[in-house]
């Protein structure tokens, strides 16, 4: 389960070190916005040395490296280092289509197959509202690689490639264009089958409106939340971890499918009727509270 994801700036150890101990599921080791274009190189150095030397048992946080988007001429180089020292996953940011996903698969997979380590093993995530044609492209992004795992979104960069002034009004609120963005990015990762991330919450000393806007991303169907600070992380969490009443319903509903069999069509549950649109939702819950995957009975 990738509740919380941290970024953390990929040319400072110290805060690498740090931000392991913070709670987050996952650690954002950032070669792009964060870093310097002075500091890149050393950067690079610093996030393979942190990936080797890491703690990967039960318990510590995922390790994901975001890199340069595609386009910059750079990502080569940030994939030449980190690759080899085997990250869980490379977020790339900007993603325009499927179509660089899969080019960064393809990148990844010689990477691997030179450093010796299992073509595959290490996943994707993608930002594919960054930009507009990744918001025109949003549902190419299914299909195109296994190693797809998790879609987010994000509002700053979107704002800087439409030449809008602001992603919120005068309220707060999130105008239409980014709303369609982080509709789009719900979608198109329910479309392939993949976690969908919300956006950072920019504000981290407001603590009350992260808990809002987390529990919106509940509602509406993210599964986990990108931080910008380490005081995030709790609030993210608590919000992100479903109640223990309805991880014990969406128990008791897979356990009636598996009785039922493959032919299960409606069933009942406190006498109300279930079907499969209930089993569907119970097995994502299942996925989020983190129950073992051979214990969440599949039906397409």
């Amino acid at each position: 389960m990738m509740r919380s994801l941290l970024f953390v700036p990929g040319d400072s150890e110290r805060k690498m070190t740090k931000a392991v101990s913070s709670g987050a599921d996952a650690l954002i080791l950032d070669l792009e916005d964060s870093v310097a274009q002075s500091r890149k190189p050393e950067a690079r150095k610093i996030v393979a040395s942190f990936l080797a030397d890491a703690d990967r048992g039960a318990g510590t946080p995922w390790l994901i490296v975001r890199i340069n988007a595609l386009d910059t001429g750079i990502s080569d180089d940030d994939l030449a280092a980190v690759v080899s020292t085997s990250p869980d996953a490379i977020l790339l940011p900007k993603a325009s289509s499927g179509a660089e996903v899969q080019d960064l698969s393809a990148r990844i997979s010689v990477l691997e197959a030179e450093a010796g380590l299992d073509v595959g093993k290490i996943f994707i995530h993608a930002l594919m509202t960054e930009t507009a044609a990744g918001m025109l492209a949003a549902g190419s992004f299914a299909t195109k690689s296994e190693r797809l795992s998790a879609l987010a979104w994000g509002a700053e960069d979107l704002a800087a490639d439409i030449g809008a002034s602001s992603n919120k009004d005068e309220n707060g609120v999130y105008t239409d264009v980014f709303r369609m963005a982080r509709s789009l990015t719900i979608l198109a990762a329910a479309h392939s089958r993949v976690d969908a991330i919300d956006t950072v919450f920019t504000d981290f000393r407001d603590l009350k409106g992260l808990d809002a806007e987390c529990r919106a991303a509940v509602r509406d169907g993210f599964t986990g939340k990108m931080a910008i600070h380490p005081d995030q992380v709790a609030v993210i969490n608590k919000a992100f971890t479903p109640p223990p009443e309805d991880v014990e319903r969406a128990v008791r509903i897979m356990a009636l499918f598996a009785a039922a069999g493959p032919d299960a069509g409606v069933l009942s549950l406190d006498g109300k009727m279930i079907d499969l649109p209930h089993l569907r939702q119970a097995q994502r819950l299942a996925h989020q509270a983190g129950l073992e995957p051979n214990a969440i009975p599949k039906i397409d």
